[in-house]
């Protein structure tokens, strides 16, 4: 987990991670409000971040001097890869699959059948020119 300590001193430290060009504070340190930004947001930034708050001279109480927030990063499923299995022919099985390397949370998927197009069948000639 990303640690970012903030202390009312003014004194910000965040741990040397890929987050940290991308992450700041809304507000000055000495404004009481530490909500912070991050920019660019990646899968990977999904996880539990924790805030605590010290008071010099103040005893700690892990109770009460930190909050927890979980942030999941939402990530667009990646058009889907499609296949055909079996043999498409009268009496045969076939399986229809169809997978999409990325997404969260995890795509569901749903079949259904187009209308049949309108074609016209020849069959084929038994015999005669």
């Amino acid at each position: 987990p990303v640690q970012i300590l903030a202390y009312l001193g003014g004194v910000v430290k965040v741990e040397e991670t890929d987050l940290k060009p991308r992450m700041g504070f809304l507000y000055p340190i000495h404004s009481h409000n530490i909500s912070m930004f991050i920019n660019d947001t990646r899968e990977q930034d999904s996880g539990q971040y924790m805030c605590s708050v010290n008071v010099v001279d103040d005893t700690i109480r892990l109770d009460k001097n930190i909050g927890i927030i979980n942030l999941t990063v939402l990530v667009p499923p990646a058009a889907p890869t499609c296949q055909l299995h079996g043999s498409a022919i009268v009496g045969a099985n076939v399986t229809l699959s169809c997978s999409s390397k990325k997404g969260k949370p995890s795509p569901t998927y749903q079949w259904q059948r187009e209308p049949p197009t309108l074609q016209v069948f020849f069959p084929p000639a038994q015999g005669k020119v």
